[in-house]
């Protein structure tokens, strides 16, 4: 079992800046990737980024690409995603995901966080 809890949500206005954090618990991580995805209301929940938690792979998705970055510390078993230059249309539900990356990357595995609301004004 893994458990994930996102922090740093928040509302900032147009150009701002967030960080968002995951912390992990529970089983081995060290075969997890670990990614976020995002659902704005009245839209289907869509994949942002990825990173793998041993090799260092990366994925983000175009919309954010330039903007958003994803890292991870593996002594605190915890993924960040620093979002510069937000944007209103990337107000949403943030939710973080773990799993193999075949799944994070695409749909989403089994484990999940409770989601973290981003709001940015313009």
């Amino acid at each position: 079992q893994v458990q994930l809890v996102e922090s740093g949500g928040g509302s900032v206005q147009a150009g701002g800046s967030l960080r968002l954090s995951c912390a992990a618990s529970g089983q081995s991580m060290g075969i997890f990737t670990m990614g976020w995805f995002r659902q704005a209301p009245g839209k289907e929940r869509e994949f942002v980024a990825a990173r793998g938690w041993s090799s260092g792979n990366t994925l983000l998705a175009t919309p954010v690409k330039g903007r958003f970055t994803i890292s991870r510390d593996n002594t605190r078993n915890t993924v960040y995603l620093q979002m510069d230059n937000l944007k209103p249309e990337d107000t949403a539900t943030y939710y973080c995901n773990a799993g193999p990356w075949m799944a994070v990357t695409t749909t989403g595995s089994n484990y999940w966080g409770q989601g973290t609301q981003v709001t940015v004004s313009s």
